[in-house]
């Protein structure tokens, strides 16, 4: 397939720059390493070195065009044994030369300078409004959490010939979760692939096939065994795009089974939203409900980014309403409000929606009003539609089963101080799992998680009640 040569950035904070001068000509063959243009801004001049090797099929930007956004198509390289001609032609026929930004009018002479204004009420924060996700007029189902991820694939495999499926027992045993029941036999052993028990050998070769244009999906039999993969999910997956100047994108989804099941161990159990949330590079995705798995995991596979897409082994059997259609897709980095309040904000994502609802019921017995917010999301994280919950409730409780150290809860309730502030009536409240490995025994693994009782009481709390 042809590949596209992108416009490199100079810096991080470069958006666009003038193509000074091709140094290479349509039909040259390129080589990897081999220089074939320079770039220039006001601060320094780069030269653009080939990554992929072919014959340079078209030039779609000219010598001297200037004010060419990054990552911006410059150019297309017919990869060996492609037809040249046909490379050439199914590129942008002609991305046309940009327009030279015009001058900005001279600026007024600034007055005198406002003394210094004492900090402002935030204003009004807008909710994400996700009640028109279900298309219209559709075929609503009932559907088990795994039957949605299945579908979500299936659907996606079907759409793109470039999606593919590989992980432990994945194919013949149709998934250990049975999450790819059926996809061998639709697809084939070519793009449904059983691997060895070597996270760190399968998620490599699913980062090189990403990098070269192909997009995996991998999963992972629990998020623990990821550890072994961590340094290509992290160091490759998630950083060659800046790196290489957003030349090398890597569109692959990392998906399993994330966080406590049941009675197995602190080496299956452990949450790992937190630890991925903080990395650049990665978008983090833990859904709760069946729809969104769906949607979002439909969303993760199309997105040209690294995605880390974290299930819930309780969860897979669980029964939401789902739309039929083939193109129903969730955005990533939108939170939704589930359950409309006005006394205080519950805001939670994944399994510690089951919580959330669940303090949501108890406390409307007792008069009190809960407006659950699912994030769904956590990086990037919609903190927009928390804080207008919150500019509406003046209370905050944030739940989620990690750890509380560094947790999301701790980064939820940071970005309500700082946007927020002025609309708290009371300290932001945390209801996580509690600061010590998961046992393995069931009363002590009850006492690690959190509850519903726990949920109920902070609510309170912050509602002095």
């Amino acid at each position: 397939m042809p590949i596209d040569i992108l416009m490199p950035a100079l810096s991080p904070t470069m958006e666009q720059g003038k193509l000074a001068k091709w140094l290479k000509a349509e039909g040259d063959k390129i080589k990897a390493g081999d220089i074939i243009a320079e770039i220039e801004t006001d601060k320094a001049t780069m030269e653009v070195e080939a990554v992929d090797e072919g014959v340079l099929a078209k030039i779609l930007i000219a010598d001297g065009t200037d004010n060419v956004a990054v990552n911006t198509p410059i150019a297309v390289i017919a990869a060996d044994g492609e037809d040249v001609s046909a490379a050439a032609s199914g590129a942008a026929k002609a991305a046309p030369a940009q327009q030279a930004a015009e001058a900005p009018a001279p600026a007024e002479a600034p007055a005198s300078p406002a003394p210094a204004a004492a900090p402002s009420v935030p204003a009004q924060a807008k909710s994400y409004d996700a009640s028109s996700e279900f298309p219209a007029g559709a075929e609503i189902v009932s559907m088990t959490v795994r039957e949605a991820l299945r579908d979500a694939m299936a659907e996606e495999m079907r759409r793109d010939a470039d999606v593919f499926v590989m992980g432990e027992e994945v194919a013949e045993y149709q998934g250990a979760y049975k999450v790819t029941q059926g996809l061998l036999q639709e697809f084939g052993a070519r793009r449904v692939i059983d691997t060895p028990i070597t996270e760190h050998g399968f998620a490599g070769i699913g980062v090189g096939a990403a990098l070269t244009g192909l997009k995996p999906i991998v999963e992972f039999m629990t998020f623990n065994f990821a550890m072994q993969a961590i340094d290509h999910i992290i160091n490759s997956a998630a950083k060659t795009l800046y790196m290489s100047g957003g030349q090398m994108g890597c569109p692959i989804v990392f998906r399993g089974p994330n966080g406590a099941a049941a009675r197995v161990g602190a080496q299956h159990s452990h949450d790992y939203a937190a630890w991925y949330s903080n990395v650049p590079g990665l978008k983090v995705v833990m859904p709760y409900t069946a729809s969104d798995a769906k949607g979002l995991l439909k969303s993760a596979i199309r997105d040209p980014n690294p995605v880390i897409f974290l299930e819930n082994e309780i969860l897979y059997g669980r029964s939401f309403d789902v739309p039929k259609g083939d193109d129903f897709t969730i955005p990533i980095g939108k939170a939704k409000v589930v359950r409309p309040g006005s006394d205080v904000t519950i805001v939670s994502f994944g399994i510690g929606m089951t919580y959330a609802l669940g303090a949501a019921e108890a406390l409307a017995k007792e008069g009190i009003d809960a407006e659950v917010i699912d994030l769904r999301t956590i990086r990037p994280m919609d903190i927009e539609t928390v804080i207008a919950s919150v500019q509406k409730t003046n209370r905050c409780v944030a739940v989620e089963e990690g750890f509380p150290q560094s947790g999301v809860t701790a980064e939820i309730g940071m970005k309500i101080m700082e946007a927020a502030f002025d609309y708290l009536d009371a300290p932001v409240a945390r209801v996580t799992g509690k600061d010590v490995p998961m046992p393995y025994a069931a009363n002590l693994e009850k006492l690690a998680l959190p509850n519903i009782g726990e949920v109920v009481a902070a609510a309170k709390a912050v509602c002095y009640r």
